[in-house]
């Protein structure tokens, strides 16, 4: 069982990072297009959220604020896991 684990680790790792982000990110989306509709989830707009993401396009808004910083983290993290993964993590 230990081996399996070890074996698999980077696996793990992936899906229990990765299990909030839809969560994550449907918040985020709801904010950025300024909806509470479920269907903004799997809608494939990229452009206002990247824009949102990378630039600052409701300043006086607080909870826009907070959430971009961390979802900002969120993804940073990830990137960081997949960078260790390619690194270090093939056999």
């Amino acid at each position: 069982m230990l081996e399996l684990l070890k074996d698999n680790m980077w696996l793990i790792a992936f899906i229990i990072w990765g299990l909030p982000l839809s969560y994550y990110r449907s918040n985020f989306r709801k904010i950025v297009y300024q909806t509470n509709d479920w269907k903004i989830n799997i809608k494939p707009l990229f452009v206002k959220e990247i824009k949102a993401l990378f630039g600052n396009i409701y300043s006086e808004n607080t909870s826009y604020i907070k959430v971009r910083n961390f979802y900002r983290f969120y993804l940073l993290v990830y990137l960081i896991l997949f960078s260790f993964y390619q690194f270090y993590g093939k056999s």
